[in-house]
């Protein structure tokens, strides 16, 4: 069970296969489990090393109670600190939704340690905001609805991500809520990392089009996952592994 550290905290991680570095990024309310429950981590495997991390806070990895603790900045240094751990300089990231916040992190804040990026349902523009404005126009509710509660209740649905809430605590996880939240305007100067990116989203999410039309802007190749919620979007890993697996295998 190899564990990082980072800014004092320990980072979980797995690893798996053999090839070039490849790590997974979970979202809000996953771990690196996850990305095996859905079917990604083996078919990866058979031709990458596959390292997939427990974000703080969920998982085997510390939990701090700070929401400092989970800033951007503190997000990036986790990752860098698994590829230290490891004796690598540079790994391909991917994440999905908060991973995606921290894989397009990297490229902005350590674009050396990146080969290359691959973020899934996210808007770099204005973060997490414009998701949970979609979700208040849908259920009709007011403005002031305690937006974590509200991401909770949601996740807490599927019984992968249930269970993944259950056993974590409570007040990290409002920390990191806290946190990613706040992150908006990620696309500032991702067109000049020079890291190649490969973005995607759900047409059915109401990140589909604000992600597309960053993709345009940086130069990142995009393609959508017809029909796909922001649930499906990472549950449906039959309809985005081909189209990753393509960009990966690009020279």
């Amino acid at each position: 069970m190899p564990t990082a550290r980072s800014d004092g905290f320990g980072v979980h991680y797995e690893v798996s296969g053999e090839g070039p570095l490849l790590v997974l990024h979970p979202g809000m309310f996953q771990t690196g489990a996850s990305w095996g429950d859905a079917g990604y981590t083996a078919a990866l495997a058979a031709d990458h090393t596959v390292v997939a991390l427990d974000p703080l806070g969920l998982g085997a990895s510390d939990a701090p109670h700070a929401t400092a603790a989970y800033a951007l900045e503190r997000r990036v240094d986790a990752v860098t600190a698994v590829l230290d751990d490891l004796g690598a300089d540079r790994a391909t990231v991917w994440g999905y939704s908060m991973g995606a916040l921290t894989a397009l992190g990297m490229a902005r804040h350590a674009p050396e340690r990146c080969d290359r990026i691959v973020a899934g349902s996210w808007d770099p523009v204005n973060g997490f905001a414009s998701g949970l404005e979609h979700a208040l126009r849908q259920l009709e509710l007011p403005a002031d609805t305690d937006a974590f509660d509200l991401l909770r209740q949601g996740a807490a649905a599927d019984p992968a991500q249930a269970a993944v809430i259950d056993a974590a605590d409570g007040a990290a996880l409002r920390a990191n809520y806290e946190a990613f939240s706040r992150d908006r305007d990620l696309d500032a100067g991702l067109a000049s990392t020079g890291v190649p990116m490969l973005m995607y989203c759900g047409t059915a999410d109401p990140w589909h089009e604000p992600m597309r039309g960053v993709a345009a802007r940086v130069g990142a190749t995009f393609f959508s996952v017809p029909d796909a919620d922001h649930l499906a979007g990472w549950v449906r890993s039959a309809d985005v592994l081909p189209e990753v697996r393509r960009f990966l295998a690009r020279r």
